[in-house]
């Protein structure tokens, strides 16, 4: 098998990036019919999502990416079972298998299995060495290594087949914002992102919300006025219709905005349509809260000055990550390393 190097994979990434904006017309109209198969997958979140990746992929970044890459000369077989909540979100596994010079085997999820492997065709047009290392599976067999992402419950499954080999196995993770009555109209307008970027079904969605105790919730309702079209998504509407009946017929306590409910409750993951809140007293006790449930959060949003290994972010950044920051704060490239001993 050729050896790949890193100037070419650069190359061919940033390359990639530019596509994502100025993709080729069949692309065009493959984003444009994603929802036919996957009513989540509108052209507007497709969209964001390839512009989030085109940010991902900037020359500056990968450069720096790609200074900490030892690309291996005996490549492994790294079996990567990707997940579909939200467009195209296993790309980043993928280029960290190719990135290290090891070969992908990709078991696509059933929700997102055409956008994905036509971003890889493209990447294979601009460095046609990458053809040989990318192969899609119905089944993992004849692996090195797993990288799997799922469901608490698939994880499970996951561990039981996958456990005894390396293995990188996600499980769920929601995000929290920390407000503290002091933002601005317009920090509070970004935090919508996000809560409502990709409808709310990402793990670095926003699906909780830790308040002052006398935090009026007026102020968090009015600058996400602006995203009150997401409840013209039929599938969102029905999710907002059923819960806000549940909690209407069972006499709990909610605002409601006409197209976000929020509640109190102690879980980190809420319904879809539905942002859990608690309260608090100061911000050492949000910081223990948060601790105390690291492995649970993906990512925290806020302005406090919270001292966390968890990656606090700022308002809106939540769906905008770099190369460098790996879901649920492990280090993929490293994890892919170690295979080979690079």
């Amino acid at each position: 098998m050729p050896i790949l190097n890193s100037e070419k994979l650069i190359i061919a990434l940033k390359k990639l990036s530019d596509f994502m904006i100025e993709p080729s017309e069949a692309f065009k109209n493959l984003v444009l019919s994603a929802s036919n198969s996957n009513a989540w997958f509108t052209a507007e979140e497709v969209n964001r999502a390839l512009n989030s990746l085109h940010n991902m992929l900037n020359q500056h970044d990968l450069e720096i990416w790609f200074k900490d890459i030892n690309v291996t000369k005996t490549p492994k077989k790294v079996g990567l079972i990707l997940a579909g909540n939200i467009p195209m979100v296993g790309f980043h596994d993928v280029i960290a298998v190719l990135a290290t010079g090891n070969i992908a085997l990709i078991k696509l999820s059933s929700t997102d299995d055409k956008l994905v492997p036509a971003l890889l065709q493209a990447l294979v047009k601009f460095e046609p060495l990458l053809a040989d290392r990318i192969i899609y599976v119905e089944r993992l067999k004849d692996f090195d290594a797993v990288i799997a992402t799922g469901s608490n419950n698939t994880a499970r499954y996951f561990d039981f087949y996958f456990g005894k080999g390396p293995n990188i196995i996600r499980k769920n993770r929601n995000s929290v914002a920390v407000i503290t009555g002091n933002e601005t109209k317009e920090e509070l307008e970004q935090l919508g992102h996000d809560v409502f970027d990709y409808f709310g079904l990402g793990c670095r969605n926003v699906s909780k919300l830790y308040i002052p105790e006398d935090y009026d919730i007026k102020n968090f309702f009015e600058p996400i006025e602006k995203f009150n079209d997401i409840i013209n998504h039929f599938k969102y509407n029905n999710n907002y219709d059923y819960n806000k009946s549940i909690y209407l017929v069972n006499l709990k306590h909610h605002y409601d905005n006409g197209f976000l409910l929020l509640t109190e409750g102690d879980s980190l993951s809420s319904p879809l349509s539905v942002l859990y809140y608690e309260t608090y007293t100061n911000i050492n006790q949000v910081e223990e809260i948060l601790k105390s449930k690291a492995d649970d959060i993906q990512c925290v949003v806020s302005k406090a000055p919270l001292k966390l290994k968890t990656p606090v972010l700022g308002f809106g950044q939540s769906q905008n990550p770099k190369l460098w920051d790996y879901a649920d704060n492990v280090n993929t490239i490293d994890f892919l390393s170690r295979l080979s001993g690079s």
